[in-house]
């Protein structure tokens, strides 16, 4: 008999530098021989996923190992207009290296999400320039300043939907598989503070982390719950910080090592239904 092809979607979450767990994940995935058909991302999980649909993840994953903290403070163009950064540095970089291009141009489908500052409504971001469509998704409140869409404005998707399962259904994948960086984050602050290895008056920043840890673990738990998927993937890096992209080769390792642990479930699910 022959095996009908199942169209895999993936769905990578928010979570600022535990974002680059997703380069580990994916890399798990295709050497176990599972590649998704499409894939959807909210903020780092956005960026992540734009560059993987262009077939260019080997190159990110290079410069991410590559990243110093020296190197980051360097992308970062402080402002007091909406944000602390503007993030044009950064994204004028990475939109000649890796995010270049229209979406409907990639070699798989992609979609990013977004949140409407004035409706607070979600905004799935399916055409146009990739690198406008990840600078949108990826607008952390607090942190990145707002990007402007036609008439509205649009902040980090995470707000609304941070592992978006919904939007790889509406892309007509037959299985979805969850990236969730989110499962160890409630907490993390306190904990650091218990073992004398975190700062009893947080500043400005950690405060922020902390607080957006705390909605995107409710709203990620609501909305799976409520949009469940086939096969959930959980990096554990609760102890990476909210900037600490520097570290990506740790969390490129947690991403594979995480993947790893899921891929013999996937493999069955797939069997099962083909």
């Amino acid at each position: 008999m022959e095996r009908r092809h199942l169209r895999i979607g993936i769905a990578l979450g928010s979570g600022s530098a535990r974002g680059w767990a997703h380069i580990g994940v994916l890399e798990a995935l295709s050497h176990a021989g599972i590649r998704p058909d499409s894939v959807c991302g909210t903020s780092i999980g956005a960026l992540v996923g734009a560059v993987y649909a262009d077939g260019r993840l080997s190159e990110l994953a290079e410069w991410v190992r590559g990243l110093t903290w020296r190197k980051m403070v360097g992308y970062f163009d402080l402002t007091f207009g909406g944000g602390i950064l503007k993030g044009e540095k950064l994204f004028d970089h990475l939109r000649g290296d890796l995010l270049g291009g229209r979406i409907e141009e990639l070699q798989r489908p992609f979609a990013a999400v977004a949140t409407d500052l004035a409706s607070g409504r979600e905004v799935w971001l399916r055409e146009g320039p990739v690198a406008d469509a990840v600078r949108a998704s990826i607008a952390m409140p607090g942190l990145f300043t707002p990007r402007p869409h036609g008439e509205r404005l649009l902040v980090d998707g995470g707000l609304v939907n941070p592992v978006p399962v919904s939007l790889a259904r509406a892309m007509e994948a037959d299985v979805v598989i969850a990236v969730d960086l989110s499962s160890d984050l409630v907490g993390r602050h306190a904990r650091a503070a218990r073992d004398g290895r975190g700062p009893k008056h947080p500043n400005v920043i950690e405060v922020v982390a902390a607080s957006i840890n705390v909605m995107s673990v409710r709203i990620t738990r609501s909305r799976l719950a409520g949009e469940p998927a086939d096969a959930v993937i959980q990096p554990r890096l609760g102890e990476l910080g909210l900037l600490e992209y520097h570290r990506g080769a740790e969390a490129i390792a947690e991403g594979r090592a995480a993947a790893e642990l899921v891929i013999p479930q996937i493999k069955r699910l797939l069997d099962d239904l083909r």
